[in-house]
């Protein structure tokens, strides 16, 4: 087989290929082969009809095109393997030239991966993130910590307050009439969570048990419901049962229910020893991408339309999937949100050139900075997965092998090393313009 690539403009190249005629004469034998269990010739079983006879039958048209279905693909395949463009997108084929003794010639055309202009991606100016933790950040886990162990206490008497669990029933009516998903019964609603309509929870404070109240609320103007909208509905609320929130006080026993620590003043400083690492690690994170998003900014490229196509899909299955995880489907989610998946596309659109042209852009630079990912950098990783699935790290290497995911992890790596490369080489400044103190 020959192949040649010629480039044209807007990432586009053409290949021209030549396969030997012994090959098609090959998939001749292959396409008779199949073609013969399904036609039934007079006088003949299915499947044994002589070959020059079913050639005469169905005519040599439908055997050649049945043999460069076999052919072109893997033909394809092997150019772009020789010629070494790398395409992302699917190919216009132009079939030249099949006839019975000669070569088969054929055309690819098709848009390949760019070429990216680096700019500046080392020594980049990052302002320095402030990281600051102060006894008051522990303070509030602390209060965290109460309100996770907090006991739930059942009140007999009293009325709602901020932070209660008020067990409630309740019917909305819209100009005295009830409408569908306004009714509700023993529904636990915490006061302050936000779960229902602005202004509902706030009206229940002071509610006795045992009392019934009519609260006036306004929907707002983005609610999923469309007859909803902006529209002022009276909800008719009975207050069932309250639950209060019991904290206990901070003290060592306190510590010693809460943590493997037997004193608060140890609890507090293993709470501070954390709270330092994950600023720590947040500003890191922040490091690496603002110096990324310079790098990709001082870059040019010319992204095909394709690839951003195939991110944005890539972003709705994403997307369906979270939602899958929620127990939402798709088409509720539409629904709820008035919208369509083009208009979910669209929205998807700038955010996935960007994410295009910023891996275009790490891969550039793992080329010209020779960032490579070798089979120790491969086998650590699986490892790292393997512990987080449970999984024996030879058997989940397997399976990553059979799903084809072993190319998809070592690009992965490859960038993250191409993005602490570039973190590495950014230069800390200073901010000069740090925020107002409240």
């Amino acid at each position: 087989m020959k192949a040649t690539a010629e480039k044209l403009e807007n990432n586009t190249v053409v290949l021209d290929v030549e396969v030997d005629a012994e090959q098609l004469a090959r998939a001749l034998d292959q396409a008779y082969r199949k073609l013969v269990k399904d036609v039934h010739v007079p006088g003949f079983r299915k499947g044994k009809t002589p070959r020059v006879v079913f050639e005469n039958y169905v005519g040599k048209a439908a055997l050649y095109n049945e043999a460069v279905e076999y052919v072109i693909p893997d033909a394809y395949m092997q150019a772009v393997n020789e010629t070494g463009v790398e395409p992302v997108a699917q190919p216009q084929l132009e079939v030249e030239q099949v006839e019975e003794g000669k070569t088969v010639k054929f055309k690819a055309t098709v848009r390949v991966k760019p070429e990216v202009t680096l700019g500046q991606y080392s020594s980049l100016e990052v302002t320095k993130p402030e990281v600051e933790v102060t006894e008051q950040d522990v303070d509030k886990e602390i209060v965290k910590l109460q309100e996770r162990h907090a006991q739930l206490i059942n009140l007999e008497e009293g009325a709602v307050a901020g932070g209660d669990i008020a067990l409630i029933d309740f019917v909305g009516r819209r100009d005295g009439v009830e409408f569908e998903g306004g009714q509700g019964t023993d529904y636990s609603l915490e006061i302050g969570s936000g779960t229902f309509v602005p202004g509902f929870e706030d009206q229940l404070i002071g509610v006795a048990v045992g009392e019934t109240r009519d609260i006036t609320v306004t929907f707002p103007e983005d609610y999923p419901n469309e007859d909803l909208k902006g529209q002022e509905a009276v909800f008719t609320v009975t207050i069932k049962g309250i639950k209060r929130k019991e904290v206990a006080a901070l003290d060592d026993e306190f510590a010693k229910d809460v943590s493997e620590f037997d004193t608060l003043e140890e609890l507090r400083a293993d709470l501070l020893n954390k709270l330092k690492e994950a600023a720590e690690n947040k500003a890191r994170q922040q490091i690496k991408g603002d110096a990324v998003q310079k790098a990709v900014e001082n870059a040019a490229v010319d992204i095909p339309e394709e690839m951003v196509d195939t991110r944005v899909d890539e972003m709705v299955v994403n997307m369906e999937r979270r939602l899958m995880s929620q127990g939402l489907t798709m088409e509720n989610y539409l629904k709820y949100t008035d919208s369509t998946v083009d208009d979910m596309k669209k929205s998807f659109r700038d955010d996935a050139k960007r994410g295009v042209k910023t891996t275009l852009v790490l891969d550039a630079i793992s080329k010209q900075e020779a960032i490579e990912i070798g089979e120790e950098d491969l086998e650590k990783e699986i490892a790292t997965m393997a512990e987080n699935y449970q999984q024996d790290p030879k058997v989940l290497r397997k399976i990553l092998e059979g799903q084809n995911q072993i190319d998809f992890i070592r690009d992965g790596l490859q960038q993250q090393k191409a993005i602490d490369f570039i973190a590495e080489q950014a230069v800390l400044v200073e901010d000069t313009n740090p925020p107002a103190e409240e």
